[in-house]
């Protein structure tokens, strides 16, 4: 079979609209489970994360300097919460790091 993009994107079209739309068509009243409700409200979350997470470990030239940033990052994410803060702290731990390392 010779390869045909717009069989590719509407195969990827449908499965992405059936992903979307079978919970809403099938699930049709208020979800009363506590479990269920806290999954689903850290769902956006956690997919952030996980898109995230592999772009900060290669973002930078080496290994070592991406993780002190993310580390960083993270520490003042968690003591201050400030997100300006956050990105300026990660990116001048990865200057510093990569400064020393090369």
């Amino acid at each position: 079979m010779k390869d045909n993009i717009y069989i590719y994107l509407l195969v990827a079209a449908g499965v992405t609209y059936l992903i979307r739309a079978l919970p809403m068509t099938l699930i049709r009243k208020n979800i009363k489970n506590k479990y269920i409700r806290s999954f689903l409200y850290y769902v956006p979350y956690v997919t952030l994360a996980v898109m995230t997470f592999p772009a900060i470990l290669t973002a930078t030239a080496s290994m070592v300097s991406a993780a002190v940033g993310f580390a960083v990052a993270l520490l003042i994410a968690y003591f201050d919460g400030n997100l300006f803060k956050v990105a300026m702290g990660g990116c001048i731990a990865v200057f510093l790091v990569e400064l020393f390392i090369k």
